[in-house]
């Protein structure tokens, strides 16, 4: 063993210049990290409220329950809110939300889910998260929650350092661990190139170093997850040339005509269902209380 791996500034730059991040792909790609899947909101949103979406944030809300998080009368810093897939549940809680998410079409639908909330209240902020000045908006230690589920913006060990800024009590951060699958990409890879897929990114592994090094406490979780994601037509082909193009693989006409080709002719009926997900991390920093607890003495 090397004193490398006990070096933070090495760990710090390996994960800003991975090529393998989804940031670092999408940066590659011509993608704006922000808005890439601006067009997906719709599918994101019924994904989010459907029984799967609904099943795994009530696994994840019950996982931050056991670790001591309480939500009534509590303030949360949802960033990445997306539609309000947590940001809702957490208002439902009793919670006030702040709920950070820079897509118009995703942050629309946030609005409609918060103006039917009979308890808590969700505010919006439509900024980019790395561009807010987080002393002149007074969230620096302001939160007792801050919560950032696969959030894009979570892409270097700065970002996660001002995300803990805000935190007073806990700081609840999720990314990919690896093994990331998708049902409709395996089908029409063969078809494009012959080539390996690249490695799937894993920016857990920086993370969890960094906490370990920089000297937090901290509880972590890797699971395996899977959804069912349903399409039409024309959003499978547009889906699958966003994922080519993130894998460095040309979006051409050619391209763009295998795909098409393939997806009419498997999916005649303009319905394509696959499955899609992979191994994902998930990391409770805890910023009040340092020490372990009993489960039978934890504060509800």
């Amino acid at each position: 063993m090397t004193n490398d791996i006990l070096d933070a500034s090495i760990w710090e730059e390996a994960w800003k210049s991975d090529p393998t991040t989804f940031a670092n792909r999408v940066k590659k790609s011509g993608l704006d990290p922000a808005h890439a899947f601006d067009d997906k909101a719709k599918a994101f949103d019924e994904q989010a409220f459907s029984e799967e979406g609904i099943r795994r944030r009530e696994r994840i809300i019950g996982w931050l329950k056991d670790q001591r998080v309480a939500f009534k009368g509590a303030s949360v810093l949802d960033v990445g809110a997306a539609s309000g897939g947590f940001s809702i549940p957490f208002a439902e809680c009793g919670a006030d939300v702040t709920a950070v998410e820079p897509c118009v079409p995703l942050a629309d639908l946030l609005l409609e889910h918060a103006g039917k909330l009979k308890s808590g209240s969700v505010t919006l902020e439509r900024e980019k998260f790395e561009t807010i000045d987080l002393d002149t908006a007074g969230w620096r230690g302001a939160f007792d929650l801050v919560f950032a589920s696969m959030c894009p913006t979570v892409s270097d060990w700065q970002t996660v350092e001002s995300l803990i800024s805000c935190a007073r009590g806990y700081c609840y951060i999720s990314l990919a661990a690896g093994g990331r699958e998708h049902g409709l990409l395996d089908e029409i890879w063969p078809l494009i190139t012959d080539r390996q897929r690249d490695p799937d990114h894993s920016e857990m592994v920086y993370l969890l170093q960094l906490l370990y090094l920089k000297g937090y406490s901290y509880a972590s979780l890797v699971t395996r997850e899977m959804k069912t994601t349903e399409l039409s037509t024309d959003e499978g082909i547009e889906e699958v040339m966003v994922l080519l193009r993130l894998q460095q693989i040309p979006a051409d006409e050619q391209t763009r005509r295998t795909v098409t080709e393939y997806m009419q002719r498997t999916y005649p009926d303009n319905k394509v269902v696959f499955q899609q997900g992979g191994r994902f991390g998930k990391v409770l920093v805890q910023i009040r209380d340092r020490h372990m607890y009993s489960r039978e003495i934890r504060k509800t």
